[in-house]
């Protein structure tokens, strides 16, 4: 029996979370989703054997990608020997400063199928460079496409949703399956759409407060806000903005956490 690891001659590595995307009908719906135009400049992260980016590289005006594995490189760089729009950066994408790729006023367009295991601090790694980005689209693991997406009041929501809904909305596009890919993931994926806010209603001063705030508030689920915040307030304080103290963290709504991220940046003063 073949190794299903072996894809095109190319060994997948697990501590890369290596799976490659196959199935052309899900590589054409990603591509529509995508609608690359003439005028974009795309980077496309963990490209991998180049599946979605033949299709990036003959619609974007410019496509660079960031490829941590050393081993592709060399194909990628023979099969778009060709194209004079394209550029690879060998670099781990963690560490990688995606704000720099951006030369003039138009913002970058961010693609990839990301590895599982570092998918929520590579989120967080490039909402830091929003300001460079107009949009994102990633393949990720079904569980986290629900939980940036996910509304108050549903076991989905938590710390990731809110922090991400803070910084951009978020839209689930469609579900795809593990046998898309080879090797076959053992759970299902989903495409989400990030695009950062171009104004951010009712701001924060201070972001990592908002992320602490938020971070101690869904640390212990059952815990009431009034237990898990009270390093920063009171019972009485919670009134004071209209937000009951004994709720939990899962139903207060991103509006919620901003007030209390206000109230506390005022008691500090």
């Amino acid at each position: 029996m073949a190794n299903s690891k072996i894809v095109q001659g190319h060994q997948a590595r697990k501590r890369f979370g290596q799976n490659f995307l196959s199935d052309n009908h899900y590589i054409s719906r990603i591509v529509d989703a995508i609608a690359p135009q003439a005028s974009d400049h795309i980077v496309e992260i963990g490209p991998g054997l180049g599946a979605i980016t033949e299709h990036l590289v003959s619609a974007a005006g410019k496509l660079e990608v960031v490829e941590l594995d050393r081993d592709l490189i060399p194909r990628l760089e023979s099969k778009f020997s060709e194209s004079t729009n394209f550029t690879i950066h060998q670099s781990d994408a963690l560490k990688f400063n995606f704000a720099e790729l951006q030369t003039s006023d138009q913002k970058l367009r961010i693609v990839g199928n990301l590895p599982y295991n570092i998918s929520t601090p590579l989120i967080f790694h490039l909402l830091d460079q929003r300001h460079a980005i107009h949009d994102m689209y990633f393949m990720l693991q079904k569980e986290v496409v629900e939980r940036l997406c996910a509304s108050p009041s549903t076991k989905q929501y938590g710390r990731l949703s809110v922090m991400t809904q803070y910084f951009c909305q978020s839209a689930m596009l469609f579900v795809v399956p593990p046998g898309a890919f080879l090797p076959a993931p053992k759970v299902e994926s989903a495409i989400v759409r990030l695009q950062p806010h171009n104004s951010i209603t009712n701001p924060v001063k201070d972001t990592d407060l908002l992320a602490k705030i938020v971070t101690a508030a869904f640390n212990q689920r059952r815990k009431t806000i009034r237990n898990s915040l009270k390093e920063w307030m009171q019972q009485e304080d919670f009134e004071a903005i209209g937000i009951q103290a004994t709720e939990r963290a899962e139903r207060l709504s991103l509006g919620d956490f901003i007030s209390i991220c206000h109230f506390i940046e005022d008691s500090q003063k």
